[in-house]
């Protein structure tokens, strides 16, 4: 006899009846999923988390008075165990970081497919943190953007003749071979590295140039 997985208790939450109506009747038509209640307001859908005990809520972004984040704040703080999709109408980023910060599991657009929303809830059922497709490549943007200007700002008291004495420390040239390689006196490339170390709060030239193999410098260096 096959194995009965557990039915999973969803609430759901929009301010627009026809939208749970729609929800609802979607989820209903699978097996595994029980809707034990709605909501139309943040206040009522944290207070129905209390009383209804949802395994998941699948929670409007956008709801009157306090935001569905806000909720979402709420319920993730007083009820850890209990999984939230956001829905949302657009792609916004701001919004998408805030759900994230938040700590909802899921972040889909409305647009969904009904399949792919039974996946998110599938998926977040089984304790995966999911985000919709149209908006996967967004948060990597970002999270690209973040390590790039951390990178960055790890030399933004260098100026660019620095730079290009960091570089040449990393590859290992001496005082000697930098001088030669930037026309400079060597006297002028030690007070270079000197100012470098002090800069960066490192000690000695083996450190710096760590660091700069760690943040990328090369990326930094104009011509």
């Amino acid at each position: 006899m096959p194995k009965q997985h557990p039915r999973q208790r969803i609430l759901l939450v929009d301010d627009h009846e026809v939208v749970r109506l729609g929800l609802k009747s979607l989820l209903e038509r699978h097996s595994h999923f029980d809707v034990v209640g709605e909501a139309a307001s943040s206040r009522e859908a944290v207070e129905k988390t209390g009383t209804l005990k949802p395994d998941v809520v699948v929670m409007d972004i956008r709801l009157p008075g306090v935001s569905g984040i806000e909720a979402c704040e709420q319920i993730v703080e007083k009820y850890p165990n209990v999984k939230i999709i956001m829905l949302t109408s657009y792609a916004e980023d701001e919004m998408l970081f805030s759900a994230i910060r938040a700590g909802a599991s899921g972040y889909v657009l409305k647009q969904i497919g009904s399949d792919d929303l039974v996946k998110a809830l599938e998926a977040v059922a089984r304790g995966e943190a999911l985000l919709d497709p149209a908006v996967t490549q967004r948060v990597f943007q970002q999270v690209r953007r973040a390590v790039k200007d951390e990178e960055a700002s790890a030399f933004q008291h260098l100026s660019q003749q620095e730079k290009h004495v960091l570089q040449l420390v990393s590859e290992g040239r001496t005082n000697r071979e930098i001088a030669k390689h930037l026309y400079l006196g060597e006297g002028t490339v030690r007070n270079y590295v000197s100012s470098i170390l002090s800069k960066l709060n490192v000690s000695n030239r083996a450190e710096a140039a760590a660091y700069a193999v760690e943040h990328n410098l090369r990326e930094y260096i104009t011509p």
